[in-house]
């Protein structure tokens, strides 16, 4: 008898990277088209019932005729001003099918696709344009909000970075560099802490980035920032692993409460339990065969209503996790955004990314003056493999040359 042939899924194996592209590809189309939909007026309902159905038809389009698993790696989600947690809205519930967006409002998207297990998520914070002003400038708080953000993501991705693997220099320099301890968890925050501090806000609590395995979106290791008592990360990023990171930044206290809107969101756990409802089991069935052990809505399942009842007996049973619907305690606008990251022998490789901002169009007279954030803003999240890239798309700047140049055209126009 043959014996059974080990099938690598690790990053090195190139059949992975494509998967966890193509997976990031679908993401970004998709979230551009969705965000496009978030106008004034509009119900939160209707754009995440059409972002998943263009997440189903987009994911169809690819490997096709494959014996392998494909679908969403994160419903479609719009999360109002001050809510925290990814919103998903039910037809059946009549008060959250009504909500509808307002001018001016901060609104977070988040959405995922997954190929073979391989799950990518992108979420990004924009602001609802008035259909007076579309592409209006975005000044006041909201600017400090969403500039906090970006640059609080910014550097929480360099920190992301093995010690030593962007050294350069001699050998025995990259060797001392690469003996260095990676920084702690403690200190992510702290340094993260000085970032939105700058602009006068404050970080999430609990903010939570997780390792990504095949088939799972929350591994072994995991980065909290800001953690309430009780909370900690565990383990630090390496080479050869692929992360969801995550920010969230409040113009409040940071702090959060759960709110009364009915949970959604959920995910298969993988605790095994004899349910004992037909009803159940019925509803467990068809979460493993469409989602396996990514989330889903619960109006992404065949009767909306049914599922809503065989779904209690899950999650009391705990063969199925359901995400509770938080805000910021002071009703404090929020902004968050989420990036799936590949971390290779050449530095980060930003999978699935929110798109970078327009920074012109953000009016604040606040920026960063911290010499070490801005020295950490400095450096490259990846090292240049030598390949001539065929895009004619402007480079990104460096971050700090960013901050640098929106701080002084703030200052120009005082």
């Amino acid at each position: 008898m043959a014996e059974e042939t080990q099938v690598d899924y690790s990053l090195s194996n190139s059949d992975t990277l494509t998967k966890y592209k193509t997976a990031a590809r679908i993401a970004h189309q998709v979230l551009e088209t969705v965000t496009g939909w978030c106008v004034e007026g509009e119900k939160i309902l209707t754009i995440c019932e059409r972002g998943d159905k263009l997440l189903d038809e987009e994911v169809g389009k690819v490997y096709k005729g494959k014996k392998i698993s494909k679908g969403v790696a994160h419903p479609t989600t719009v999360s109002p001003s001050s809510f925290v947690t990814p919103f998903t809205p039910l037809a059946s519930d009549p008060a959250d099918a009504e909500i509808v967006l307002k001018p001016g409002e901060i609104v977070k998207v988040q959405l995922g696709a997954q190929i073979d297990g391989f799950g990518t998520i992108v979420g990004d914070t924009i602001v609802i344009p008035s259909k007076e002003n579309k592409d209006s400038e975005i000044a006041g708080r909201e600017a400090d909000l969403l500039l906090a953000t970006h640059y609080a993501n910014e550097l929480l991705l360099r920190l992301m970075i093995p010690p030593g693997l962007m050294s350069a220099g001699s050998e025995e320099e990259k060797k001392k560099a690469t003996s260095e301890k990676p920084i702690t968890q403690s200190k992510i925050t702290q340094l993260l802490e000085k970032v939105v501090k700058s602009y006068d806000c404050n970080l999430v609590e609990n903010t939570t980035s997780w390792v990504f395995e095949r088939n799972e979106i929350e591994g072994k290791k995991k980065i909290v920032l800001a953690p309430s008592e009780g909370q900690k990360g565990e383990g630090v990023p390496e080479v050869g692993e692929a992360w969801g990171v995550e920010v969230g930044v409040s113009l409040g206290s940071g702090k959060v409460k759960t709110l009364e809107n009915r949970p959604t969101l959920h995910r298969r756990t993988t605790t095994t339990y004899g349910l004992k409802r037909p009803s159940s089991r019925q509803i467990l069935s068809e979460i493993v065969k469409k989602f396996g052990t990514f989330p889903f809505s619960l109006r992404q399942l065949d009767d909306e209503r049914a599922a809503k009842v065989g779904v209690v007996e899950c999650v009391r049973s705990n063969v199925v996790r359901q995400y509770e619907v938080i805000a910021d305690k002071d009703g404090a606008a929020v902004s968050r955004l989420f990036t799936t990251i590949a971390i290779t022998k050449n530095g980060l490789m930003l999978l699935s990314a929110p798109p970078s901002p327009n920074l012109t169009k953000f009016k604040t007279d606040k920026k960063i003056t911290d010499t070490e954030i801005l020295k950490i803003l400095e450096r490259p999240i990846s090292k240049s493999t030598g390949t001539k890239s065929k895009s004619k798309k402007k480079k990104k700047k460096p971050a700090k040359k960013a901050a640098e140049e929106e701080s002084e055209e703030s200052s120009e126009e005082e």
